[in-house]
């Protein structure tokens, strides 16, 4: 008897926090864009993108990307949930990106640059 109970009260606390986890991911607000820009300096080259991502409920038009220096690429409508991956051309500065959608969607973020540990590739 005692270890029923204990069971079932285990499992409604596993419940709500699956429940829980489920409900945090939905999107909040109608029209959202997550922004992360990475540059990773190598000794040889450097590696970099921009990764967008539509977390809203509605989808973004006219979706551009400007790199800096007169480089823009053009994404064009991004569903709910879509994610994509965007190279900057080599002419780029890679200072800052400049992301803007409609409705009125303007995101201007530095490049973020991963640790470098010793002993790893690249450090």
């Amino acid at each position: 008897m005692r270890l029923a109970l204990v069971a079932a009260i285990a499992g409604g606390i596993v419940a709500a926090a699956l429940v829980a986890m489920y409900v945090s991911r939905l999107p909040s607000s109608d029209y959202s864009l997550k922004v992360d820009a990475l540059k990773d300096e190598q000794s040889l080259f450097v590696n970099a993108r921009v990764v967008l991502e539509n977390n809203g409920r509605l989808p973004l038009k006219d979706v551009a990307v400007d790199f800096g220096n007169g480089t823009r690429e053009v994404i064009g409508t991004m569903d709910p949930g879509d994610r994509r991956d965007v190279s900057p051309p080599e002419t780029a500065q890679l200072e800052t990106v400049t992301v803007t959608a409609e409705p009125g969607i303007t995101i201007t973020q530095e490049y973020r640059k991963p640790i470098k540990l010793p002993g790893m590739i690249g450090s």
